[in-house]
């Protein structure tokens, strides 16, 4: 009797043991390093309505902000914006689109992120000069009045690529018309409401 409550023991120490292992492993804090694989083996985030939902939502309230309509999902845009992003390589595409970039290592959510930097641009617009500075040209595409359309793509990529020696979550969205039009700023960049 004595045997088998001691081999009892010895199971329920092991059970309770490996749960304190697993509760400890599962626990780690989030700035822990992890392996990052290639961008091409990493499942990047797909156009699901979640995430149509938050690029639309903050393209909106910002543009509603500075006087422009609302912009709408485009579809055809963002098979070229996913395969950007998973190229992992952080400079402008040059297709016939508008086209805004983000980065960063550690980044919960990619899309608040940078549309936060993109719209800090505004307090640099010069709206008695209107017109193109690399300073503000995020924030003057995300309000461009005559865009109608968006998409937007993200992927993890590792180490080397965006950053020297951190992994990077990168955002690329599209526009469509593209924004940042010689000639056409003042009609198009409007002042906050």
């Amino acid at each position: 009797m004595q045997l088998i409550f001691v081999t009892t023991m010895a199971k329920i120490s092991t059970f309770f043991a490996l749960i304190a292992l697993i509760t400890s492993v599962s626990a780690l804090p989030s700035s822990q390093s992890v392996d990052v694989e290639p961008a091409e083996l990493i499942k990047s985030r797909a156009a699901d309505d979640s995430w149509m939902n938050s690029v639309i939502s903050s393209h909106n309230t910002n543009r509603a902000a500075y006087g422009a309509s609302a912009v709408t999902w485009n579809a055809n845009l963002y098979p070229g914006a996913l395969s950007w992003a998973q190229a992992c390589k952080f400079q402008h595409s040059g297709g016939n689109y508008g086209e805004n970039l983000y980065a960063a290592s550690g980044s919960s959510n990619i899309m608040a992120d940078g549309m936060k930097a993109w719209m800090s641009e505004a307090s640099k617009y010069d709206y008695n000069n209107p017109g193109f500075s690399s300073a503000t040209g995020h924030f003057t595409q995300v309000v461009w009045k005559a865009t109608t359309q968006v998409a937007c793509a993200s992927a993890n990529c590792p180490a080397g690529t965006i950053f020297p020696t951190l992994p990077a979550t990168y955002l690329v969205c599209r526009y469509s018309p593209p924004g940042n039009v010689m000639g056409q700023f003042r009609q198009n960049v409007g002042r906050h409401v």
